[in-house]
């Protein structure tokens, strides 16, 4: 008889439930071990609302999960991070819901980097040295991709996200997917080759390397150099959507651009067709104000000569101007009338002023000119000489004269005073 059968036959075992078992286990392992150090690496860390803080202890080999109650402002204070090396101080326990044991931690004290994170530290300085970083090497992501490469693994919720918005918002993207794993020891050579061969063979547009959260140790395989200089060195645009958006990899720092999450990455990608989209339809729509706009202040002006007289009697506008031309015409007929009387006026004043000017008008006053033999007119006495012939110009006609005597002109003014002066 088989020693199963014989325990069936003797007395009624126990039946333990679930439940039974995890508390008897929590009973045991804690009445068992003593409260002790432990030291370890920081993988996850979530430090929850109600301020207890959730976390992984690691090494190389394993983990354990941790918590501690009310440790927040303790996290905080200490700036516990993923991949900070710490000691913590507790005992071990069971959480019964999950049947998990994990760390009841009261103390911690930090250490420094864990290993990982110094490897993560060290290749991120070395690259940034290299130029490999650098903002002046990065290119723009196309405006509107007709072909979007995504770099990630068939199966994973990224792949999933990133479709689930393109369909919705951009359902004619063609999205050319290459399956690698995105995690484990041959992640890093097949994510590095994929963006290789989309390069080289100028497949897409833009590049998208993708994947969902997970620790430092899930997403190592983004950190490994040979994935950084891939995307560096692709002549396409390389979009890295990494985890979550507290998680960073060395891929995030390489790419053109970094993406938050996977969604983020589909929103880089497709918004700009959103925003061309909202640009056109603004301009249709100031178009379509403009033309309206154009249209109403046309039609305004049409009323406004539609309602002159002139397009409803054109026969009152040209009297009207007939008008005009007669009342122009008697103006312009005045107008002749008076300059001529104007001329005619200074034509006779300049007249009366030349023949004033004229010197035989003074002679018909009875006065004479006397020229010598040169034709020279005398206005002294002492211009001339007695025996002298001279012609005298009357106002009708000539004389010739001979000069008897000559009378200077003091003694002609004397003369003439004492010929004044006698009583008549």
């Amino acid at each position: 008889m088989r020693d199963d059968d014989s325990l069936l036959q003797g007395a009624v075992p126990r039946v333990w439930t679930v439940s039974e078992l995890n508390r008897l286990v929590k009973d045991l392992l804690e009445q068992s071990v003593e409260p002790f150090w432990l030291r370890g690496e920081i993988g996850d860390l979530t430090i929850h609302r109600s301020g207890h803080v959730y976390f992984t202890l690691k090494d190389a080999r394993s983990q354990l999960p941790a918590v501690m109650f009310r440790g927040a402002e303790t996290a905080r204070h200490l700036e516990l991070r993923t991949g900070i090396e710490i000691e913590v101080f507790g005992r071990l326990t069971v959480y019964e819901p999950r049947g998990a044991y994990q760390m009841l931690v009261q103390l911690i004290r930090p250490q420094g980097l864990g290993d990982l994170q110094k490897r993560f530290e060290e290749l991120k300085a070395r690259l940034r040295a290299e130029g490999l970083f650098d903002e002046e090497r990065k290119r723009p992501v196309p405006l509107l991709p007709g072909c979007v490469g995504l770099v990630t693994s068939p199966e994973g919720a990224a792949i999933r996200d990133f479709l689930r918005l393109v369909n919705r918002r951009f359902a004619g993207l063609h999205v050319r997917l290459v399956p690698v794993p995105v995690q484990g020891p041959d992640a890093a050579p097949q994510i590095a080759a994929a963006v290789r061969y989309l390069s080289d063979t100028r497949a897409c547009d833009v590049i998208v390397v993708t994947r969902g959260g997970g620790s430092l140790e899930d997403l190592w395989a983004f950190n490994e150099e040979m994935v950084a200089r891939a995307v560096a060195g692709s002549s396409i645009p390389v979009i890295s959507a990494i985890g979550h958006e507290r998680d960073f990899t060395i891929c995030d720092f390489a790419a053109d651009l970094r993406a938050a999450t996977p969604s983020a990455a589909a929103e880089l990608v497709i918004g700009a067709k959103a925003e061309l989209h909202e640009r056109l339809e603004q301009s249709r729509t100031r178009l379509r104000q403009g033309l309206a706009l154009r249209v109403a202040r046309g039609r305004e002006r049409l009323q406004r000569l539609l309602a002159r007289r002139v397009l409803h009697e054109p026969a009152a506008a040209v009297r009207v101007f007939t008008q005009r031309v007669d009342e122009l015409t008697a103006r312009l007929a005045a107008g002749l009338v008076r300059r001529a009387e104007r001329a005619r006026s200074r034509e006779q004043a300049l007249s009366g002023r030349l023949a004033a000017l004229n010197p035989r008008s003074v002679l018909a006053r009875g006065y004479a000119i006397l020229l010598d033999d040169a034709g020279r007119a005398i206005r002294q006495a002492e211009q001339t000489t007695p025996g002298a012939h001279l012609r005298g110009l009357l106002h009708a006609g000539a004389l010739d004269l001979q000069v008897s005597r000559v009378t200077p002109a003091a003694a002609a003014d004397a003369d003439a005073n004492a010929g004044q002066g006698e009583t008549p």
